[in-house]
């Protein structure tokens, strides 16, 4: 079938809102139409170029372009149609996408981590997950792969079966796109990867679509202090409404504060979300962390960047750790249809995290917009 969808063609270009065509669903496959799709930064880094190799690196290893590509990773929809052998949805069911797939037979996934999966490792890779065949093309017949197997910036997606969570068919379907990636990832930093408790002191640096949610979740998690930094001052203003009780413009400014409410011991976890990862914020993050406490890394650095500035012998000394987080090591089979739970009960804000909405061709003004400082999360809306 032939689709629109928003296509980035090169680092540094706009997206570009283009005629697509689709396979129909082969064995393990659905077709879902797009309701909603959030503008998350991940996408904006493909853009800016921080998670692709450069282009004389990819040429040197004869590797593949990876452009064109369907942009989108945060997305809801409903399938349409299914291919042969599909179990876990029908058509007319709603569904919330995953952007990392999950098989529920692999080590990670029959272990409780579905969010490690080993499908996951083959998201970067050209071709549908199922088979490997190029299902999505322009019009001129060129393969445009969607951005980790989902392309949410379409109005349809050709999906894996293991890539999307059937959710309940009364969720709003802007609420189901949030919390496939930036509530989960955020909330989950704090309550599964930082394993925040009652009592504790939290900071989180950034608050964009994910770090809102990492405040949101470490209140949740019964934190009494959650500082929340940010440079644009109506963040910080917003991040009193997701639960933090303090709020500062910069880490520097922060470390004060936290030495003050904490009587000097720090901050048992320092959650960092900022727009770009670097290396130099690690150390002063472990320099506000208590011993024995941790720094959660969850913003995306520069795919080529490999150096961090770390106290070793604090970080030792101290019993300090330094963890990744993939999904906020969140279980998406489970941990979707629970946050959307705890939506309708009221537990969960998310209709508050969306400051604007936007239609399909809107996408680069969507996106401006984020650059500015202007949105929590900007939200495609698919009539």
């Amino acid at each position: 079938m032939r689709t629109r969808a928003a296509v980035i063609f090169g680092v540094g270009r706009d997206w570009e809102v283009v005629d697509v065509d689709l396979d129909d669903p082969g064995p393990g496959e659905v077709l879902v139409r797009t309701r909603a799709a959030g503008l998350c930064h991940s996408d904006e880094h493909i853009l800016q170029g921080d998670m692709t190799p450069p282009e004389d690196l990819i040429a040197e290893a004869g590797m593949e372009s990876p452009f064109p590509m369907i942009g989108g990773h945060e997305g809801s929809g409903e399938v349409v149609a299914v291919g042969e052998g599909v179990r876990r949805v029908q058509v007319g069911d709603h569904v919330a996408v995953s952007f990392f797939p999950t098989c529920g037979e692999c080590h990670y996934c029959v272990t409780g981590r579905q969010n490690l999966c080993d499908m996951g490792a083959n998201a970067f890779l050209p071709g549908m997950i199922t088979d490997g065949r190029r299902a999505h093309r322009l019009a001129d017949g060129t393969p445009a792969d969607p951005v980790l197997k989902l392309g949410t910036f379409a109005e349809h997606m050709l999906l894996s079966e293991d890539s999307v969570v059937r959710v309940e068919p009364d969720i709003p379907f802007t609420p189901a796109a949030l919390v496939s990636c930036g509530v989960a990832t955020g909330w989950g930093s704090a309550v599964r990867r930082a394993d925040v408790r009652p009592g504790d002191t939290v900071v989180v640096v950034g608050t964009g679509g994910v770090g809102m949610n990492a405040v949101q979740g470490a209140a949740m998690a019964g934190a009494r202090h959650v500082v929340a930094v940010d440079l644009v001052e109506w963040k910080r203003e917003q991040a009193h409404t997701f639960g933090a009780t303090h709020t500062a413009g910069s880490i520097d400014e922060a470390l004060p504060l936290v030495q003050q409410l904490t009587r000097g011991r720090g901050a048992d976890a320092v959650i960092l979300v900022p727009g770009l990862m670097t290396g130099d914020l690690v150390a002063p993050a472990l320099a506000m962390t208590a011993k024995g406490g941790s720094v959660v890394v969850t913003a995306i650095a520069n795919i080529m960047a490999t150096e961090v500035s770390m106290g070793l012998f604090d970080l030792a000394m101290s019993q300090k750790a330094v963890k990744g987080t993939v999904f906020g090591a969140c279980n998406p089979r489970t941990d979707i249809p629970d946050l959307l739970g705890m939506y309708t009960d009221g537990k969960l804000r998310l209709d508050e995290l969306v400051t604007r909405t936007y239609s399909l061709d809107d996408i680069n003004q969507g996106y401006e917009d984020m650059r500015r400082g202007n949105n929590l999360r900007g939200v495609i809306v698919f009539d």
